[in-house]
């Protein structure tokens, strides 16, 4: 100690008056400089390091602090959660994360947000699900789908809260509220969330909040479907698009294939589909207002009268040819009829209507 403007204890008691407070619970800052499989050494600025174990790293299972993103170098705010003689203060990162995680889903629930949880387990009460890292319980009674337990476990539902309590550790949530508060007028040509409730041998009926859907097999994918089983299960969640709403039976016919970005999509990429469903039935609807446009463009061109709202006071044989012509416009767009197909289809109805009419004056 020659040459040294101090003494031992001098050093020790500075140590001790700027140490920072070791005790469970404790928040300190901390900054990773080793890591290894059970999990990494952590630089608190205290008389020895600390250690993270790896269970302590992260609210989610990891089997190495990489995968939470820990690395030499990676500086946080840790907790004291224990200490030991083989390795000092042990330190964790999930005590904050829960935290965190507790008050994500109370903001969550107060703005009524749907969100995605994978079912872990269950019991003959309802599901186990996981949610921003917490597990929530899942009543049978709020899920709409008549799925068994394992049928439905690893599958992730649309889910919104029912009850947030920190205190008791009790976090609830329905999968029949979010698609109720979502589709409660489902809409002609929107877009909804649907879960898969049962195949048929004609396609798949799907629940949208209570409603009962039809999902044709012609209305899956633009490509030939023989078997609707190889692409759905029961419990999945699909978005679809709605074609009509029978108000008196409250059934719908929806489709998939309208949503399609590109010709088989449906089979070989649902995700993407899934993806882009908003756009392209964006776009869809407005092909339908083109055709509809060049229709009654159509009947005012060719000086037929209309209504006020938008239909002929009279209903002669160019009203009848000319509503018949905008059915076949539909017929390409909805049921992707060829156009070579709705061409033979108007020569025949022109024949019809105006070759007797004609000779009915030639002869006159």
């Amino acid at each position: 100690m020659d040459g040294v403007s101090f003494t031992v204890e001098e050093f020790l008691e500075a140590l001790d008056k700027y140490d920072f407070k070791s005790e469970v619970g404790t928040q300190v800052n901390g900054t990773v400089f080793d890591t290894d499989m059970n999990g990494a050494l952590v630089d608190v600025t205290a008389k020895s390091s600390a250690y993270l174990p790896v269970q302590e790293a992260c609210i989610y299972r990891v089997k190495h602090v990489a995968e939470a993103g820990i690395f030499p170098g990676f500086q946080e705010k840790f907790v004291i959660v224990g200490e030991n003689k083989e390795n000092g203060l042990v330190l964790g990162l999930r005590p904050i994360q829960y935290d965190l995680a507790w008050e994500r889903c109370r903001q969550l629930q107060a703005e009524n947000v749907v969100v995605m949880g994978k079912i872990i387990g269950g019991n003959r009460g309802g599901v186990l699900v996981v949610v921003e890292g917490l597990r929530g319980f899942v009543p049978f009674s709020q899920i709409l789908t008549k799925s068994t337990l394992e049928e439905l476990s690893g599958k992730e539902l649309p889910l919104k809260f029912l009850e947030v309590d920190e205190e008791k550790s009790r976090l609830v949530l329905s999968n029949s509220k979010t698609i109720s508060d979502s589709n409660a007028q489902p809409a002609v040509g929107s877009v909804v969330t649907g879960t898969v409730q049962s195949l048929k041998p004609y396609g798949v009926l799907i629940n949208i909040g209570g409603l009962t859907g039809l999902l044709h097999v012609s209305q899956i994918s633009h490509d030939h479907v023989s078997d609707v089983s190889a692409i759905f299960k029961p419990g999945d969640v699909l978005k679809v698009m709605i074609l009509s709403h029978d108000h008196e039976k409250d059934r719908l016919s929806l489709s998939t294939k309208k949503l399609e970005p590109t010709p088989g999509d449906m089979i070989h990429n649902p995700k993407l589909v899934y993806q882009r469903a908003e756009e392209m039935a964006h776009i869809f609807l407005q092909r339908i207002a083109q055709a509809e446009a060049m229709a009654r463009a159509d009947i005012l061109r060719f000086g037929l009268s209309l209504n006020s709202d938008g239909t002929s006071g009279d209903l002669d044989s160019d009203l009848v040819f000319f509503l018949l012509l905008q059915v076949c416009i539909y017929d390409i767009i909805i049921y992707n009829y060829s156009i070579f197909y709705c061409l033979i289809l108007q020569l025949a109805l022109f024949s019809a209507f105006h070759l007797p009419n004609y000779w009915s004056s030639r002869i006159g």
